[in-house]
């Protein structure tokens, strides 16, 4: 044997010895398009994902960073458990009544060869829209907690796809921000970067990276690093190392969630989030219904021009409750005025209760017991906004009182953090506000993570810049609007204060605190009510905005749960078409950016039959004058198509009503 084949000998020797001593387990889709790959090597446990063949994650490491030491090399596999999911279950509030989940799931058991021998079971599901991993710590002998310093889950895509994404200043903040639309190669690195992200790959395909059932663990965001997406934790208060601590065992993750389409419009199609969380917890839902409120914070607390003044006082309240009984809206939103809470607060700021704040003392002016009153004689239930933290010092005192008045749910505003603490804290408010049969909407706060399956009493929630900023900013316009299906709106219901009926063109805004303008078409303004998914319709702006006005009919009617909903036309960032289905209306809302467009929507969604389409359209001078449009009766059927003409930063509705 010459020297040159002895070395090729000894090459091959040693590929095969490297790949034998590699063990590749996988999981696929049900219908094999997407395939979870789990490669576990002496050194390291990563993973890859492939969708039609195209590899989209590469290579990325799994571990954990614990107190008492490091996890994710010199492991071993117990026996892989495997099943299949094929199930049907019903949401009490959602974008869907009832959804499939149907997936192939693996369970691998990772065990450490030398001591101290810990166990963790990397639990797998692969669906047809999406894959979805988590860990799993089983009772053991030897180890019943943990301090967790890190999570080291990366994501490391192949390719350059272009992202959508939003970064962040630090991990306590609003999570509200602008996007950014860049190449992957271009992301800022060690930035902090809020979930969901959303990626576009060659060969049209979508993938979106979000988590879901975040309980009792602290949320997740996305690094760039040298070798892509890092998975951070926020850290717990006060410290940076510390980022999850459990006493006792079993305990489960997050899910880590990579939802994939070869279609922008699946992504917000998919049911995902919701399969992977818990049935239902409350055991009697049938007081959980959508509401529609008024939410006189953002206008101002507007008032006509008569014998009383805006503030805290009955007067005020009693004119915004019978413009909601005139116009059969649920509930009357209270907050207080300017600076102070409707409740005592020694410090007289939203933002940051005072040390002896109280949500169970009506500030005297008010005269809470009237406006209870008057309220509940109008028909019009009262929905409350509190900082968190005075309501969670006296939880249960508070939310009995709040049933006893006859309150039908809260705004917690202020929660700005989602360290295990604060999801935790989160829990806790959902799960007291339903024994006294109280809805939730988070403000402040971080994104959804599919619990409204769980606790469907949490209607919504903000975590992205929204048109409260009209009033002291340009930041929220089409362009933004735009971005928030594609992203934000993955994760879940998303508040986004809706219904500014004052429009001006773009070139025009003017910044105003009270009675803020928007800049965006009436028709866009309109849309957003069916395109977001939202269990709490809000009217913001004042009911001298809205009464006698084109459209209001559409607020004032419009749906806040589904039944079905479909994606007929998207481009990414650019436009979005989302038809949803309530009984038998369909109502289908259209979202368009800064560029002006002609869509053409085929109504192949419909049943058999014929129906009353109600089509409001930008006007032709929509652009000059925002708050105009155009509104068109006509009977269609599922083989019509419909012209929609969009206006730059317009929108379009429909109404579809079976005949």
């Amino acid at each position: 044997m010459t020297i040159k084949k002895f070395y090729i000998l000894c090459a091959a020797l040693f590929c095969f010895m490297a790949v034998s001593a590699q063990q590749n387990i996988s999981v696929s889709s049900p219908d094999g398009k997407l395939k979870f790959l789990l490669k576990i090597t002496p050194e390291t446990v990563s993973y890859e994902v492939n969708y039609k063949k195209q590899l989209l994650v590469e290579n990325s490491l799994l571990g954990f960073s614990f107190d008492n030491g490091e996890f994710g090399s010199n492991l071993k596999t117990g026996k892989v458990r495997r099943k299949s999911i094929d199930e049907t279950y019903e949401l009490v509030v959602g974008k869907v009544s009832s959804a499939r989940n149907h997936c192939n799931e693996m369970i691998v058991p990772l065990q450490e060869k030398e001591a101290p021998g810990r166990l963790i079971n990397l639990v797998v599901r692969a669906f047809n829209d999406g894959v979805a991993f988590r860990y799993e710590f089983p009772e053991q002998e030897g180890w019943n907690s943990y301090v967790m310093y890190d999570e080291k889950t990366q994501f490391r895509l192949n390719g350059n796809p272009m992202a959508l994404l939003m970064y962040l200043p630090g991990y306590i903040n609003t999570h509200e921000g602008v996007y950014t639309h860049t190449e992957y190669d271009k992301i800022a690195k060690k930035r902090l970067i809020e979930m969901p992200v959303t990626l576009e790959f060659d060969n049209g395909i979508y993938m979106s990276i979000t988590e879901a059932a975040v309980r009792d663990y602290a949320g997740m965001y996305l690094v760039k690093e040298k070798n892509g997406f890092a998975g951070k934790l926020s850290p717990r208060l006060g410290q940076e190392k510390i980022k999850v601590e459990i006493n006792e065992f079993p305990h489960r993750t997050p899910w880590r969630v990579l939802s994939v389409a070869d279609r922008v419009g699946g992504l917000l199609e998919t049911n995902i989030l919701t399969s992977l969380n818990e049935p239902c917890k409350i055991e009697d839902t049938s007081w959980i219904k959508p509401c529609r409120t008024t939410f006189t914070w953002w206008n101002g607390n507007v008032v006509p021009d008569s014998t009383f003044s805006p503030g805290n006082n009955f007067e005020t309240n009693k004119y915004y409750i019978d413009f909601a009984a005139r116009n059969g809206l649920d509930a009357h939103g209270i907050y207080g005025y300017a600076e102070t809470p409707w409740y005592y607060d020694d410090n007289f700021n939203f933002g940051w209760a005072g040390p002896n704040a109280d949500i169970t003392r009506p500030i005297p002016c008010l005269n809470m017991p009237r406006i209870v009153e008057y309220a509940k004689s109008k028909g019009v239930g009262i929905h409350l906004w509190v900082h968190w933290r005075p309501l969670y010092d006296k939880l249960e005192e508070a939310f009995a009182l709040y049933e006893k008045w006859g309150v039908k749910g809260l705004m917690v505003d202020f929660l700005d953090r989602d360290d295990q603490e604060m999801i935790r804290i989160q829990e806790e408010i959902l799960q007291a506000a339903a024994r006294h049969r109280l809805f939730i909407q988070f403000h402040g706060s971080s994104k959804p993570s599919g619990l409204t399956r769980t606790y469907p009493n949490e209607f919504t929630r903000e975590g992205t810049l929204n048109y409260e900023v009209c009033k002291w900013d340009t930041l929220v316009n089409a362009d933004h609007d735009i971005s928030v299906p594609f992203t934000r709106l993955l994760a879940g219901p998303t508040d986004y204060h809706l219904g500014g009926f004052r429009a001006l063109p773009r070139s025009e805004f003017k910044i105003q605190y009270v009675n803020p303008y928007v800049m965006s078409t009436r028709c866009h303004m309109m849309a957003m009510y069916v395109v977001l998914e939202n269990h709490l319709t809000s009217l913001c702006d004042t009911p001298m905005a809205y009464e006698g006005q084109p459209g209001f009919e559409v607020l004032r009617t419009v749906p806040g749960t589904w039944d079905e909903m479909h994606v007929p036309l998207a481009e990414f960032n650019k436009y979005v078409t989302v038809a949803r289905r309530n009984g038998t209306d369909w109502w289908v809302g259209t979202l368009n950016d800064g560029t002006a467009r002609t869509l053409n929507l085929k109504l192949d969604f419909l049943g058999e039959g014929e129906y009353r389409a109600e089509i409001y359209t930008d006007a032709p001078d929509a652009e000059r004058n925002p708050n105009h449009l155009s509104k068109e009766i006509r009977t269609v059927t599922r083989k019509d198509k419909i012209e929609l003409p969009l206006a730059v930063d317009g929108g379009a509705v429909l109404r579809i009503s079976k005949l």
